[in-house]
């Protein structure tokens, strides 16, 4: 299954957490290695809407809130460089929407 890409990919997830240093689970010197950086957050985010059109979304969980879904794959950075990433989506319940949670960097299958 895809998710939709009118998917919601609330601005605030990207300006104010993914590409904004933080001491703890920081993701964006991660971002950094690609490209992408406060001041070009609209391309972090057509990078996860391609990833989305092209790779199929797994099952997670399933909690009282929605659904959770994780798409894989590679995110193309506006440096020519690709990240391995995990995003994690949400099926809101209560509207059936798909909501973008959070990405973080895929772990090497070694």
């Amino acid at each position: 299954m895809k998710i939709p890409i009118d998917a919601i990919i609330a601005p605030a997830k990207l300006t104010h957490y993914l590409l904004v240093f933080h001491e703890q689970d920081d993701k964006s010197l991660f971002l950094a290695q690609a490209g992408f950086t406060l001041d070009n957050s609209d391309m972090l985010e057509k990078a996860i809407r391609q990833l989305i059109t092209t790779q199929d979304a797994i099952w997670d969980v399933e909690n009282e809130y929605g659904i959770f879904y994780l798409v894989e794959g590679l995110l193309q950075g506006v440096n020519e460089r690709q990240l391995a990433v995990i995003t994690v989506w949400m099926q809101v319940k209560a509207t059936s929407q798909f909501r973008f949670i959070t990405l973080k960097p895929a772990r090497s299958k070694s």
